[in-house]
Order: C-alpha cells, then structure tokens, then sequence
C-alpha cells in the first residue's frame, strides 16, 4: 500500500512540473494572458488573441489517462495557449 501512495505522489508532483513546461502564459502590452481549456473557455478565452493547442499537454492528458486527475486537468484547464494577438 505504500508503494502505491509513493508512487501516486510521484505521478501527481511529476504532472504539476511538467505541466508548466508545455504551457506558456503571455504578455501583450501589459496584459498577461493565460491558458485555457474545455471547462474555463468563457472565462479566460480572449476573442483578441490567437491561440494553439498544446500538443504537449495532450500527450500527457493521453499518457495519464488512468489517473482521471490528469486528463481534467491537462482537457479542462490547459490545452491551448496564447500566442499572440490576432490580425
């Protein structure tokens, strides 16, 4: 039982790092504009600004389909990113 706890914190705390690598926030005049996902769109979505997916991001939410944690978070919060403003 304690390998398996030691090893869902290790998953948890190695989805929280990584997560930040694949995802960037940017700053447009002075404005930080930040990700989002499927569950945040209307809050965060800037109709201004052009935005990707992350395909670093989806492969992660893909990889740790099981943990049920990581693909909410990775689908739901964090899938697509600024990444400039739109002409």
């Amino acid at each position: 039982m304690k390998k398996m706890l030691s090893l869902f914190i290790l998953i948890v705390l190695l989805i929280s790092l990584t997560s930040c690598c694949f995802t960037n926030k940017m700053e447009i005049n002075g404005v930080v504009y930040e990700t989002y996902g499927l569950l945040n769109k209307d809050e965060r979505k800037d109709p201004s600004v052009e935005y990707k997916l992350s395909w670093g991001n989806i492969a992660l939410g893909v990889i740790f389909c099981e943990t049920i944690a990581a693909p909410i978070w990775f689908f739901g919060f964090d899938i697509w990113e600024p990444v400039g403003l739109k002409k």
